[in-house]
């Protein structure tokens, strides 16, 4: 089980034109809204990554205006393993535990979630935080991501793992969230 205190949010190039041509576009978006809400309501420390923002654009704006007093790390590897900032901010943090939402699941996502099981992290990636152009390649990149060891989670069921109880404040702040 994944806990607070062990836990970090991976947000992966959700950015520029790439993101419009995700499949189930919208659906993600606004997933990835709520999860990164509640990530902020529980004060679980979410690591912003951007591709080539350069050539690929800045991450969405829905999703931009979110991330307030944190900074994109950019990168230009598919896994954000590759990039030595990255690992230097995650390895800070003294977490374990990586939730990874984003794009594109067959490339960066699976990538970055193969890396991060093979130096012995606990991995789960948010299944409709996730996407790729097309529904296959979501698909098998879900599918290869949890043969390599990883878990697929979704929104709710992260945000009750991480809770617990059905009780105080951030529980009802929760509930407010997913309605």
């Amino acid at each position: 089980m994944f806990s607070t205190d062990n836990t970090v949010m991976l947000l992966v190039d959700v950015q520029g034109q790439l993101a419009q041509v995700m499949y189930e576009k919208e659906k993600m978006f606004k997933s990835l809204e709520i999860l990164i809400k509640g990530m902020q309501i529980l004060d679980v420390p979410i690591l912003w990554m951007e591709q080539i923002p350069s050539k690929i654009g800045p991450t969405i704006d829905s999703i931009r205006q979110l991330m307030t007093g944190v900074s994109p790390i950019e990168k230009d590897s598919f896994s954000c393993c590759q990039e030595p900032v990255f690992m230097e901010k995650f390895n800070a943090l003294s977490r374990n535990q990586i939730l990874i939402a984003g794009i594109e699941t067959h490339i960066c996502v699976f990538q970055t979630a193969y890396e991060l099981l093979n130096k012995g992290y606990e991995v789960q990636v948010v299944s409709d935080c996730v996407s790729s152009r097309t529904r296959e390649n979501k698909e098998i990149g879900l599918q290869r991501t949890v043969q390599a060891g990883a878990q697929k989670t979704s929104v709710e069921m992260i945000f009750f793992e991480l809770m617990r109880r059905a009780q105080g404040d951030h529980f009802r702040e929760m509930v407010k969230l997913i309605k």
